[in-house]
């Protein structure tokens, strides 16, 4: 049973972590705006229609599979703090019609309105899936009472407090978390848009200037980010099962982990590689793959640390005791057994997704690309 909620919580974190790299479709909808070259931004936004429909299945799969996997979390998070889930599926929602009537005849709205609704989705979106994420870290105000469900008139499980997830949004350390984020998707945008555009080299230089100007400020929150969590209390499990408050607990974890501190450190210098190299180097445009290869790892990481070596990943700030781990949240064996063989299939979709991004972007969007039907 154990080996199966440490198979699954390994899963999640993968699908976590690429959704975080696929985060790139709302940074670059956040950069429309800065552009005044109309011809500039649609071949933007023709770019991204290409992929954003790859982030959006798979946060429906990171949410599903949580949902079966963990399913205490989902009903603690989802059906909890549901403003905070409410608006990222607004967000989502938005950016779903955008794509799909922002230049079609007949637009009775007008090209700016959905370019805002892209922008609301990129910010929006990007900041609240981080606060979202940053409570696995540093926790949220509920309480679990399993014995509610033999209570006919309110079998209610976990009950939130009354601002029901606002106050997460009002977190300092949750929304440096979730800037953080936006921060990295602008930037493995601009890196992105480098290496699937071909618009000349006024636009190869702008870019550039995007990758360092967003990649600064990037690693500024990545490392504040990174001293906030290694010194924070965090919540553990004892031998007796008791849920205790204990001090630099993710960075214990990072150092009895090794192997997570070690892909933790790849990542995070595989970023930089990609950011310092596309920077410096005039004409160099492969720097999404070292970025984004670095991105998976780096969150991977983090997201392992949340829920490994007996640590709580959702800790209730109002009870201690009802904090979540991946032991006391977990599906039923036999449910995480038919789960693991249909799991196998994973792969094949992996390959097929690879396949399909190769193929959209074999060549560089242009602006010849814009006089097609399927321009966006």
């Amino acid at each position: 049973m154990e080996a199966l909620q440490i198979y699954w919580w390994a899963l999640i974190a993968l699908l976590g972590a690429l959704l975080v790299f696929l985060l790139f479709v709302q940074g670059g909808q956040t950069m429309l705006w800065s552009s005044r070259n109309e011809m500039a931004r649609n071949l933007m936004v023709n770019t991204l229609g290409r992929k954003w429909e790859l982030t959006f299945t798979t946060l429906v799969v990171f949410g599903g599979a949580f949902f079966a996997s963990f399913p205490l979390y989902y009903s603690t998070c989802f059906g909890g703090a549901y403003w905070l889930w409410m608006l990222i599926l607004l967000s989502f929602v938005l950016q779903a019609f955008s794509y799909e009537f922002r230049r079609k005849q007949g637009n009775i709205l007008g090209e700016k309105v959905y370019d805002a609704f892209l922008f609301f989705n990129g910010a929006i979106g990007c900041i609240m899936l981080g606060v979202a994420v940053g409570m696995l870290f540093f926790g949220a105000d509920f309480t679990v009472a399993k014995g509610n469900l033999t209570v006919g008139s309110n079998p209610v499980i976990s009950v939130w407090n009354g601002s029901h997830g606002l106050e997460a949004m009002t977190s300092w350390r949750n929304l440096l978390l979730g800037v953080t984020v936006l921060m990295l998707a602008r930037t493995l945008a601009a890196l992105y848009f480098m290496n699937s555009i071909d618009d000349g080299e006024a636009f190869q230089a702008r870019m550039r200037r995007s990758v360092m100007i967003n990649g600064a400020i990037f690693v500024v929150l990545f490392l504040g980010f990174a001293a906030v969590l290694l010194t924070a209390t965090g919540f553990g499990v004892t031998n007796d099962g008791s849920i205790v408050a204990v001090p630099y607990k993710f960075a214990d974890n990072f150092l009895e982990l090794w192997w997570l501190g070690a892909l933790l450190a790849l990542g995070v210098v595989m970023v930089l590689w990609g950011i310092v190299k596309t920077a410096i180097k005039p004409g160099y445009k492969q720097g999404i793959w070292w970025a984004g290869a670095g991105t998976v790892f780096t969150v991977f990481a983090l997201l392992c640390s949340a829920g490994y070596n007996n640590t709580a990943y959702l800790a209730s700030l109002t009870d201690p005791a009802s904090s979540l781990t991946i032991q006391n949240s977990s599906s039923s064996e036999f449910t995480l057994t038919v789960m693991t063989w249909v799991s196998g299939f994973v792969p094949v979709v992996v390959v097929y997704i690879a396949y399909v991004w190769y193929k959209m972007n074999a060549k560089p969007v242009t602006p010849r690309e814009l006089e097609s039907d399927h321009a966006y």
